[in-house]
């Protein structure tokens, strides 16, 4: 458990100045906002032995003097986005702080304030959240930039299907602009001023969320800035309970769609060396929950990202001020708001400091069924408005922290998503492991797709936006791919002014096209061979998959009907009603409802509860349908006899020194907060001690002979030398 800060394993963002109560213990710190205090709240942080970071918004912000002409003797207002109403779209409930047009002028306002950060020497500035949401796009700052960028004047963006897909193709651009002249220009700085290598991330909720959410951002375009040096998957409890339909029932499904969240992030970056932080959030936006209720969540969030080995990172808790010194509604009284509860905090930190070990080079998903992707475009962002509405119809503006904010059931249909949903869930229900791939990658990445043997593609709810993307996918089948094509062509955006009816190019949808390339033009419904691979088409909406059994039935079959076709024996249809992963020791599980089956799933110990904050040692685990697993092998981790190894600990271990008598480490962790560790030992411990400063005081243990571990319980004091001291002798 003993690290190095440097590898930036694990990171928390906070707005507030240093506070012992809350703090984790991480290798580094994102210092939010630029404000006169964040010279003096970086130099906190990093006197206690953090890297300090930035983080800041790019989109929003306490920018008043900009909006209001102190800046350059010119009001800004003009540069809020906008609705069709004339309606400021606002974050949060203050009226002074709109979202922004990433204007040229906006962003050399936000590299001036940024400069004063690099200043102030961080290592690595975080600009959160490029958003620009799909009901904006109205303001007279967006209308000068439509004739910059398309040469014409600007046309309402409800007006027709092309209007808005071209408006959000045109926001998607602004934000990739902004960030490429922000991240260049402070680098070029940070290099010059004081011969620094300055890092820059984009956090960023993933693809499926800013589409259900109906926002538009960069997204994958930022791997092609090389300003950019990676991004952090925002994605919690927050954004993956928001409800979708499967098989006719629409519910919060919080498992599922953080799954498919932290998938479509890990794809972005796949093969791209770029970093990525998968964030977990500890509570949430909305204050209104139980404590019982974000701890179910939040387990089912880091669960989730779990089973994605690939990132190894995480920013294990965003405003860590408000976890552990906030109110939320009391389990047994959600009328009376409490602190934190201490089985709770212990949990956390528990998770927190096991997070900065799975870097792990022996993982194994127990399936022998690869992968099944799920192509998933930028695009999907830009067809997020129903059109041909009253001229007074606005529609909402969703964050996720507010349901009855949506106005219609148009809204809420969107909301739904269910063209992706239908074609991800009925797979991911059976146990079958899909995840979504990133379309655009295919013409950015040779051989991008060579980890696939099966895809499931629609363009009912996303388009192609190059036809050599076509040329890839058809070289990829025709050696031996199988792509099951899920549509009918009855989306209205297949009419947008693009390359697939535009000059020679006279195709009624982008999918004629594909087909035609394929050999299989005029062909309908069916499973088809081309060269190696195979072809399925299955003609109807995949949001039909999602609106009932019959749906889901026909898209699994369909599934099952190429698989068979294939003939590829690690590609097989192997339902089952749970997903089960290990990482080195670490097990990890989740057994799902809307399954199969709906028995538990048996895994044979020892194996340590990391979820349970008392790290409890059992035989034998029974993870039921809704409930998850992170569990320890105390076997599959035992160190080579006659050494000392910490299993888990609520604590940051940053020492461990062994003798002929017993052995001692140092502990670091929030102030105040009950802490516990387990360890092996070679020996059965005689006394333990906690040394604070020099004074001794004696601690509860426990020792367990069957594993050769011992449990130690202590607590945290911040500011003192803290060592935890086990003795085999007196």
């Amino acid at each position: 458990m003993v690290r190095n800060r440097s590898e930036e394993r694990t990171g928390f963002q906070e707005s507030g100045p240093y506070h012992p109560s809350y703090d984790l213990q991480a290798d580094f710190v994102m210092v939010y906002g630029i404000d006169d205090k964040m010279p003096q709240r970086i130099q906190q942080w990093r006197e206690h032995g953090y890297i300090v970071h930035l983080m800041t918004g790019v989109a929003w912000g306490q920018y008043q003097s900009y909006l209001n002409g102190d800046v350059d003797g010119r009001r800004h207002w003009d540069e809020a986005q906008t609705d069709r109403s004339g309606e400021r779209i606002i974050h949060g409930v203050t009226p002074d702080i709109p979202y922004m047009v990433p204007t040229i002028s906006y962003t050399n306002f936000l590299a001036s304030r940024i400069r004063l950060a690099v200043d102030a020497g961080v290592e690595a500035i975080h600009l959160e959240e490029p958003e620009f949401w799909v009901n904006g796009g109205y303001s007279e700052a967006f209308k000068r930039e439509w004739r910059l960028y398309y040469g014409e004047t600007w046309i309402p963006p409800h007006s027709t299907p092309d209007a808005q897909y071209r408006a959000s193709k045109l926001k998607a651009f602004l934000y990739t602009r902004s960030l490429d002249r922000l991240c260049s220009e402070m680098k070029d700085y940070a290099l010059t001023a004081y011969g620094r290598d300055l890092r820059f991330y984009v956090p960023t909720h993933s693809l499926i969320n800013y589409t259900q959410w109906r926002i538009v951002s960069p997204e994958s375009r930022l791997i092609e800035l090389p300003s950019v040096d990676g991004y952090i998957a925002q994605i919690w409890t927050g954004t993956a309970r928001t409800p979708n339909v499967y098989q006719g029932v629409r519910q919060e499904r919080t498992f599922e769609t953080a799954y498919l969240e932290y998938g479509i992030m890990q794809e972005l970056v796949r093969g791209t060396g770029s970093r990525m932080w998968f964030l977990h959030d500890p509570i949430e936006d909305n204050p209104n929950y139980t404590w019982s209720d974000y701890r179910v969540n939040y387990i089912r969030t880091v669960t989730a990202s779990l089973l994605h080995p690939a990132v190894s990172h995480y920013e294990v808790a965003p405003w860590p001020r408000r976890i552990f010194q906030g109110k939320y509604p009391s389990d047994e009284d959600s009328g009376s708001r409490i602190n934190i509860p201490q089985d709770y905090a212990t949990t956390l930190l528990n998770v927190m400091h096991t997070l900065g070990n799975m870097e792990q080079d022996h993982v194994i998903m127990e399936d022998s069924t690869e992968h099944i992707g799920i192509l998933l475009a930028d695009s999907a962002m830009f067809q997020r408005m129903k059109i041909g509405e009253a001229e007074n119809v606005v529609q909402s503006k969703y964050d996720g922290t507010d349901s009855s904010a949506l106005a219609s059931e148009d809204d809420q249909e969107l909301l739904d998503f269910s063209p992706f949903y239908g074609l991800a869930l009925p797979l991911l229900k059976h146990g079958i492991p899909v995840r979504p791939v990133q379309l655009d990658n295919v013409r950015r990445f040779a051989h991008y797709l060579k980890d696939y043997r099966v895809l499931l593609l629609s363009y009912e709810y996303m388009k192609p936006e190059y036809p050599d993307l076509h040329y890839a996918l058809v070289g990829w089948i025709r050696d031996g791919g199988a792509l099951v094509y899920v549509g009918d062509d009855s989306d209205p955006y297949h009419t947008v002014r693009a390359w697939w009816n535009e000059g020679d190019m006279k195709y009624s949808s982008a999918r004629v096209h594909l087909f035609e390339q394929l050999g299989l033009a005029g062909e309908g419904a069916g499973v088809y061979r081309a060269g190696k691979g195979v072809v399925s088409y299955l003609a109807q909406s995949p949001d039909s998959c999602a609106s009932s059994v019959e749906g889901a039935d026909a898209l699994r079959q369909i599934v099952i009907e190429t698989l068979e076709l294939l003939g590829d024996p690690d590609y097989r249809w192997l339902p089952k009603h749970y997903y089960q992963m290990r990482r080195g020791p670490y097990l990890i599980a989740s057994v799902l409802t809307e399954s199969i089956a709906d028995t538990p799933l048996q895994v044979t110990g020892p194996v340590i509860d990391l979820f349970d904050p008392t790290l409890s040692i059992s035989q034998d685990i029974q993870v039921h349908p809704g409930e998850q697993a992170f569990l320890y092998d105390i076997e599959a981790g035992r160190p080579p006899s006659g050494e000392v190894a910490c299993i888990a600990a609520s604590s940051r271990i940053e020492s461990l020194t062994v003798s002929e008598s017993g052995f001692s480490f140092g502990v670091k962790g929030p102030e105040g907060m009950p802490a516990v560790a387990r360890l092996y030992s070679p020996h059965e411990p005689v006394a333990a001690e906690l040394s604070i400063n020099g004074l001794i005081e004696a601690i509860p243990y426990e020792w367990d002979e069957a594993t050769g571990t011992v449990l130690l319980n202590y607590r945290h004091i911040s500011g003192a030398d803290v060592v935890v001291n086990v003795k085999w002798t007196l």
